[in-house]
């Protein structure tokens, strides 16, 4: 049975998120293990409405300011060449990478 890697990914720049994927399905295509992603997961909105005017005065007009958080998940098997690397990619800031090994 082979071991295989879930590889979550998820950032607020979509172009960087891509990227990383896209270096992982470099690496999946050089080493030759199976790869099943990037699947694209739903986006997750987070709003933060706030009042324009400080100090309460003046008409209710706000703001609405908004985050966005893009996600992938990629599946592929737990080679150790590739593994190593993935562990090698450099990942910016903005994305954060969860890897998890499971049978």
């Amino acid at each position: 049975m082979v071991q295989r890697a879930r590889i979550s990914l998820s950032g607020t720049s979509p172009k960087k998120v891509d990227e990383i994927s896209r270096q992982i399905k470099a690496i999946s295509e050089r080493t030759g293990v199976e790869m099943k992603g990037p699947t694209p997961l739903p986006t997750k909105k987070l709003v933060v409405p706030c009042r324009k005017s400080p100090d309460g005065e003046g008409s209710e007009t706000w703001e609405r300011w908004e985050m966005r958080v893009h996600k992938r998940l990629i599946d592929l098997d737990a080679d150790e060449r590739a593994l190593r690397q993935l562990m090698r990619i450099q990942v910016p800031d903005e994305v954060h990478i969860e890897i998890v090994l499971h049978s």
